[in-house]
């Protein structure tokens, strides 16, 4: 008689919950602690090894916020614990782990007496093991660190504790245990085996044979398991599961290649120096169980990471290169961090590549062909182009399986972007980054594979993440079961590379997804934290004139070119497009140490910037302005300098209680509430307002999303707003050139100065927010008088079409958009930019007023999230956008730079004017950077790009010498390219001003590298 599968199945899980996992290690005993706390930061083990250590009790609290503690642990091994059939000895250690996974509170290193490090203790990995042989003393030293579990379980709650000055000095845990156990490989084995088999079973279908028949066995191994014995009966239990567990699979299963990573985040709810300590934890980890299981393999990103172990951890960094040359620790993903690909500009993303590349070639001997970006929260449509540019072939992300409306088509397809380059991409069904190779997550990914019936495979990424921990031997038991096993998916533990190269194989004629990768989720990421994205915006700005300036320092009068203070610089700015520090996700910690990095890094580059001023324009009684930019700008040409230009014209005279700004091309009319309620363009008449509905309307919204604070904005924003109206002062400054507007509300003030350009094309706002609001939302709207099916908004090297309706539930679910420096919405004849300096965050919709269809433009400037950082965004913010009417796509590209790259005044030359080192003929191509060769060689380097979404051609003029011109990649490598047009020229080696050089032939948004070889 059978008992009932309801019932088998709860003493299944029972005999799983209760009787197995405690007897995996037996005959405990406890080993002898002594404790030392470290004062302030962390300190290296050569400093901590020797400091006076008092005696330590279990039991005992340890561990204040962000704090360090070191244990020194000690023992003996018992006497008759010889080793065999897989049993050994080990320390386990159990800091009082607050429950969940690695990385969310303690966590610990563990070193030998004379500083070697072992491996990491955290809450799925307590053991360490034990050399030593019976009758043996042993002795550890333990960096335990006490970092606050910030998260609490994702309940959104407000909390000091990402601030170290509110984080308090309370101990936060327990230490429960230090013991010598006896580890039972027989024991251990037949969890592992119930784990899988059970997972398995609650996979399959109720009507299929096979799981009856994993029920039965599993049934028939509880029986056999004696809870008084253990240890002596496990075997027999696992003769009872060995028909079921090896019963071979399908042939037609769904096939797996099993890559352990772990994602380490390189701030979060940790700050960066947190984040060293982490990496330092899982590579010892994943060494550690390299020489216990040597079909492991182990692939991990981001350069950065690699060059924190170099720096901190050298022994540990020795290691990982060891394992690197025999191909069992896998550099992927090709980029300085997983960065953001949202914000960044294009060249930050070309940089993140070339910073990230040149350190794996160079410090490892590999270069990773994977853009490997699991967590980032939506991805670029000119990613595709910059990743092949940077030599890589494939690309892999998760994120896009946390969209709330719609499921993305496919798994394995071909991405195009915006100049039509094709990235061969997966997106893997499994839908998490951190898997435990389940039979859950096995299932999944065979259930959720998009091709089926044209290709068979996908990839799954296994290990402890987020915070750091990687795969355990837990997993690899996992992988190892279901390499071939009946009702599962095949599990093949594999390299991403080999993944790529198979799936690629598989799929000849891949299915194609063209434009952005948008998440639906996380949409507040464009505007959280708005003086760290500033601080990126302003670093970019700054890095391309200390670039540009101190090559034609370099090439016009021999000054030393700063090759490491630009590296260094550079590596500052990459680090902090992380996915949780550019997006605004972060603890307090890392966001107050990221400004101040800003800070830092923009005086550094003033520097450099000043000293090229200096060289190039001489010491004098004049003055002058460098124009950076790549379009003339006040009289002085793109990438040169001029006299200083005079103040721009206009007359300002008070109407109807507002004021009415005029200049030979716009006519601006103020209202009493400070709003636009006319801008007409003057050669056209065109009107840019709707009747009735005015522009520069300040909007005040509750936002509250459901979850996820920093990150999301949820739709309902819209469903509560009040318009700021009626200012407290509005007057005239700086000889009336310039309208002063100040508005006060709830505890914040906003003081707007509204001007017009110098050219009279466009009207200048400049904005200061003291801003002290919580959970609210505050943007800046525009309406248009323009009928517009879609939106222009600026992109990496281009810029991108989206709807401004609503028609289908992809269209619904882009309610709040990323832009750079502009976005435009036109009809035939008439357009309107707004351009900003900072901001990223808009929302662009069409909407009918009074029987008449209008556009509106709305600019997010500022959130005020509670988690992570209660105090995101409290205080002063500085903004600049501008208001062009009659504008087309290029009008745009000009004004988003106007913005960004202003006039730089340098007073004290001997010179006013500097010709450009590089001149182009066409609008459309812009040059975007101009430097030296990574490799020192002096050879210049011009990136490029087509701008406007046509075909181009183009003449290059240099005013420099140079031997030759070669088409390169983003490494500065030369390709094939037919971007080379025309002949060459003049004589080129000995190039004067104005020199005629190479000829271009750009396809619509082409991103073009150009090395000038120098004798």
């Amino acid at each position: 008689m059978h008992e009932n599968r309801e019932l088998v199945e709860a003493r299944i899980n029972r005999f799983l919950r209760e009787r197995l996992p405690g007897r995996v290690w037996r005959e405990r005993q406890a080993a002898a602690l002594a404790v030392w706390e470290a004062p302030g930061e962390p300190v290296p083990f050569s400093l901590a090894v020797g400091r006076d250590y008092r005696p330590f009790s279990t039991g005992s609290p340890w561990g204040a916020p962000w704090g360090t503690t070191w244990f020194r642990v000690s023992g003996t091994v018992p006497e008759g614990w010889e080793p065999g059939n897989g049993n050994r000895a080990e320390l386990l250690i159990d800091l009082g782990f607050p429950g969940g996974g690695p990385g969310f509170g303690p966590e610990a290193l563990v070193y030998t007496p004379d500083g070697g490090i072992v491996k990491a203790v955290e809450p799925r990995n307590m053991f360490v093991p034990l050399p030593q042989a019976p009758g043996e003393a042993f002795e550890f030293y333990v960096e335990a660190a006490s970092n606050p579990n910030v998260a609490a379980g994702f309940t959104f709650a407000p909390t000091p504790l990402g601030d170290r000055n509110t984080a308090g000095e309370a101990p936060l845990y327990v230490f429960r245990s230090a013991d010598v156990a006896l580890f039972d490989a027989g024991v251990w084995n037949l969890v592992r085996d119930f784990w899988t088999l059970n997972g398995l079973m609650h996979e399959l279908p109720m009507d299929l044979p096979r799981r009856y028949e994993i029920l039965r066995a599993l049934e028939r191994a509880v029986t056999a398991v004696d809870p008084a014995d253990v240890p002596g009966t496990a075997a027999a239990a696992r003769q009872q599961l060995a028909p079921v567990l090896y019963s071979p699979a399908y042939a037609s299963a769904h096939r797996i290649y099993a890559v352990g990573h772990s994602h380490i985040d390189s701030a979060w709810l940790w700050p960066v120096r947190e984040t060293v300590r982490k990496v330092a934890r899982t590579f010892a980890n994943v060494l550690e169980l390299m020489d216990t299981e040597p079909e492991f393999v182990f692939t991990a990103s981001s350069a950065q990471q690699y060059a924190w172990l170099q720096e901190h951890y050298p022994e540990l960094f020795a290691r990982v290169a060891e394992r690197v040359r025999e191909g069992r620790f896998v550099p992927t993903g090709g980029m300085w961090v997983e960065s953001d690909t949202n914000m960044p500009s294009g060249e930050s993303l070309a940089r993140q590549f070339v910073a990230g590349k040149r350190f794996f070639r160079e410090q490892l001997g590999v270069e990773p062909e994977v853009v490997w970006l699991p967590d980032s929260f939506g991805y670029s449509a000119a990613l595709p182009q910059i990743a092949r540019a940077a030599g890589a072939r494939w690309f892999l992300t998760q994120k896009i399986s946390w969209n709330e409306t719609n499921t993305m088509p496919h798994s394995t397809f071909r991405w195009e972007g915006i100049d039509g380059t094709q990235l061969f991409t997966h997106f893997p069904p499994v839908d998490t980054y951190n898997a435990e190779l389940s039979g859950q997550e096995l299932a999944r990914a065979q259930r959720q594979f998009a091709e089926k019936g044209f290709a068979n495979s996908s990839l799954v990424p296994f290990g402890w993440g987020d915070g750091g921990g990687g795969p355990t031997r837990e997993m690899l038991a996992a992988a190892h079961r279901t390499q071939s096993l009946e009702g599962s998916p095949t599990v093949r533990l594999a390299t991403p590379e080999q993944f790529f190269t198979a799936a690629a194989a598989e799929l000849a004629d891949p299915p194609v997804w063209s434009g952005e990768l948008y998440l639906e989720f996380h949409r507040g990421t464009y505007t959280s934290q708005a003086n760290t994205k500033k601080g990126n915006r302003r670093s970019e700005a700054l890095l391309h004139e200390a670039e540009l300036w101190s090559a034609a320092a370099t090439l016009r009068t021999g000054a030393a070119y700063p090759y490491r203070e630009l590296e260094l610089a550079w590596q500052t700015v990459l680090l902090q497009q992380f996915h949780d520090i550019l997006p605004g996700t972060s603890i307090a910690w890392v966001h107050q140490e990221a400004e101040r990095n800003y800070v830092r890094v923009a005086a550094e580059l003033e520097v450099l910037i000043g000293n090229a001023a200096q060289a190039l324009l001489g010491e004098g009684a004049e003055s002058a302005v460098l124009n950076a930019g790549p379009y003339p700008l006040e009289g002085t040409p793109a990438s040169g300098a001029g006299p200083v230009p005079g103040p721009g014209t206009g007359t300002w005279e008070p109407s109807g209680g507002g004021w009415r700004i005029s200049s030979g091309r716009l006519r601006l009319q103020v209202t009493a509430d400070g709003l636009f309620s006319s801008l007409i363009e003057s050669g056209s008449g065109r009107e840019a307002f709707p009747p009735g509905r005015p522009g520069n309307l300040f909007q005040l919204f509750r936002d509250t999303p459901n979850q996820w604070d920093a990150w999301d904005l949820d739709a309902h924003y819209r469903f509560s707003s009040t318009d700021l109206m009626q200012p407290e002062a509005m007057v005239p400054e700086a000889g009336g050139r310039v309208l002063r507007i100040e508005r006060s509300f709830g505890h914040s003030r906003i003081t707007e100065r509204v001007s017009l350009s110098p050219d009279g094309s466009a009207v200048d706002l400049d904005l200061e927010v003291d801003w002290h609001e919580r959970q609210k939302l505050l943007k800046l709207a525009f309406p248009l008088d323009v009928h517009a099916d879609r939106a222009a908004s600026e992109i990496q090297f281009g810029h991108i079409f989206r709807p401004t309706h609503a028609n289908t539930s992809w269209d619904a679910a882009r309610f709040e958009t990323v832009a750079h420096r502009w976005i435009h919405v036109g009809e035939p004849g008439f357009g309107v930019v707004v351009a900003n300096d900072s901001t990223y965050g808009h929302d662009t919709f069409r909407e009918v007023v009074d029987g008449r269809p209008c556009t509106m433009v709305r600019v997010s400037l500022l959130r005020a999230p509670l988690f992570p950082d209660p105090d995101t965004d409290q205080g002063l913010h500085r903004f600049r956008y501008s208001l062009r009417p009659a504008s087309g796509i290029p009008d745009a590209v000009a004004e988003g730079y106007r913005l960004n790259l202003p006039l730089r005044t340098v007073t004290g030359t001997a010179r006013t004017h500097l010709a450009p080192l590089i001149r182009v003929s066409s609008p459309a191509v812009v040059v975007e950077t101009v430097k030296l060769a990574e490799d020192r060689s002096g050879d210049v380097v011009v990136r490029l790009y087509e701008a406007h979404g046509s075909r181009a051609g183009a003449q290059l003029r240099t005013d420099f010498p140079y031997t030759a011109v070669e088409a390169t990649d983003l490494l500065e490598r030369t390709v094939e390219s037919d971007v080379l047009g025309g002949e060459v020229s003049g004589e080129v080696s000995g190039a004067v001003s104005g020199a005629a050089g190479p000829v271009l032939r750009l396809r619509p948004f082409e991103l073009v590298t150009l090395r000038f070889r120098r004798a």
